[in-house]
């Protein structure tokens, strides 16, 4: 089969397709032909060696896949043979067949597409655990979103909507701005014209945000701590600007805040159920059309490094997805 192999630690031009022996299915596990992998920003963190985990030469990246049950491992339940799926795979997505425990694959709902269903798992699931198990979101609350347009920024507007929030998206164009609208933000903030504090401020009328949802960090961190509203929480997702930010205690210590970290990754090894049922919440909108997964680029495999520059650089919005067939 053909798969996208990493051999060293880099950027995206160190990937390369090969031909590589099919992946041996073990118990427990289905082995999937996958139609589409999406495509994350911890994949550009994993080629590079910067990831929580760092797995042993050659590796296929690749954390979440779409595609057909085409082999069942002994033990398995509840799946067979021609089954529809999104799979969180960990490793081995980018490739034309992986293999996922059991536990890891997902039946689609049957409107769903292949490339949706890639799309759909990491982004979804890391929005909806951030804003309701560690952030407390409540119906009514202003949830301020930076990186609005983004894979995991976009689907928090989206989340945060059915939860009842009133939503503040922030980015650094009119256009990635105008997609955050058509998905559900009510005001909108461009972080590279206007003053993130000063905007929040007004649109909220002084009060400021309840929540802060951050998967920039860097200077849109360091604004948006600053629009906070009192005994807010600002929950960190990740570093897309490149900087860790530091937090001045002060801050946190004068409007009684919360700073909440949020690796959704570590939930598959410690709560495996609530995970389960985040989902069924997860496809309950989407069938209500609350959720509408919005990918902006479909790329073959041999065309991946291009799909994690385009992460790289910013120049992406919703999700990448690679297609396998293509």
């Amino acid at each position: 089969m053909r798969a996208v192999v990493c051999r060293e630690w880099g950027g995206p031009g160190k990937l390369g397709v090969e031909d590589v022996p099919s992946p041996v299915l073990r118990d427990g596990a289905v082995r999937i032909k996958v139609q589409a992998a999406g495509v994350n920003f911890a994949d550009l963190l994993l080629i590079a060696g910067q990831y929580q985990e760092k797995p042993a030469f050659p590796f296929t990246p690749g954390a979440e896949a779409a595609g057909v049950v085409i082999e069942v491992g002994a033990g398995v339940t509840g799946l067979k043979i021609g089954d529809r799926v999104m799979a969180l795979t960990g490793l081995g997505a980018f490739a034309e067949e992986a293999i996922v425990d059991a536990q890891r694959a997902l039946a689609m709902p049957p409107a769903m597409e292949f490339e949706t269903g890639a799309a759909f798992p990491v982004a979804y699931g890391t929005s909806h655990g951030a804003l309701e198990w560690r952030a407390r979101l409540q119906s009514g609350e202003w949830l301020l979103v930076t990186g609005a347009a983004g894979g995991v920024g976009l689907t928090a507007v989206e989340i945060g909507k059915a939860m009842g929030a009133r939503v503040i998206a922030c980015a650094g164009s009119a256009d990635k701005l105008a997609i955050a609208q058509q998905h559900g933000a009510d005001h909108l903030v461009d972080y590279s014209k206007e003053d993130i504090r000063e905007r929040v401020k007004a649109i909220t009328g002084g009060r400021g945000a309840d929540v802060i949802y951050d998967p920039v960090g860097g200077d849109a961190f360091d604004a948006s701590l600053r629009s906070i509203a009192w005994g807010g929480r600002i929950i960190i997702i990740g570093f897309a600007a490149g900087r860790v930010s530091q937090i001045p205690a002060n801050i946190v210590l004068v409007k009684n805040i919360d700073v909440i970290g949020f690796y959704w990754g570590s939930y598959q090894a410690h709560k495996p159920d609530l995970l389960r049922s985040s989902f069924t919440q997860l496809f309950r909108w989407f069938q209500e059309g609350k959720l509408r997964p919005h990918v902006s680029h479909r790329l073959p495999l041999e065309r991946a490094g291009e799909a994690l520059q385009l992460l790289q650089q910013r120049q992406s919005t919703g999700k990448v997805v690679l297609i396998p067939s293509a």
